[in-house]
């Protein structure tokens, strides 16, 4: 079993930024991909980006140039940094992670979900 524990979310004003963790915890050998979803109100997930254990990253299209994605292995942490945010990005984040190097935009491929934190981003 994988437990994902997030951290970082919160209320921020549009154009400022904010840093989203993902430690790791429990069998992890198995664990090719960790990444972010999100889900904004009334809405389905979404993926927002990943990152493999080569260091291989994918960002969505709505958030490239703007979220960076990275990883610490020597401590099992994923972090998603947000800058230039914006209203739209408002939702839960949830961290994932998964065996497979690839996933879909809505998440059936991930193994292993945290329990989601909230960002809101006011105009």
């Amino acid at each position: 079993q994988v437990q994902l524990v997030e951290s970082g979310g919160g209320l921020v004003q549009a154009g400022g930024s904010l840093r989203l963790s993902c430690a790791a915890s429990g069998i992890l050998g198995t664990i090719n991909t960790m990444g972010w979803y999100r889900q904004p109100p009334g809405k389905q997930r979404e993926l927002v980006a990943t990152i493999t254990k080569g260091g291989d990253t994918n960002n969505a299209d709505s958030v490239k140039g703007r979220f960076t994605i990275s990883r610490e292995n020597a401590k099992n942490t994923v972090y998603l940094q947000m800058n230039n945010l914006k209203p739209e990005d408002t939702a839960v984040y949830y961290c994932a992670a998964g065996r497979r190097t690839a996933w879909d935009i809505y998440g059936n491929l991930v193994n292993y979900w945290g329990q989601g934190t909230q960002v809101t981003v006011s105009s």
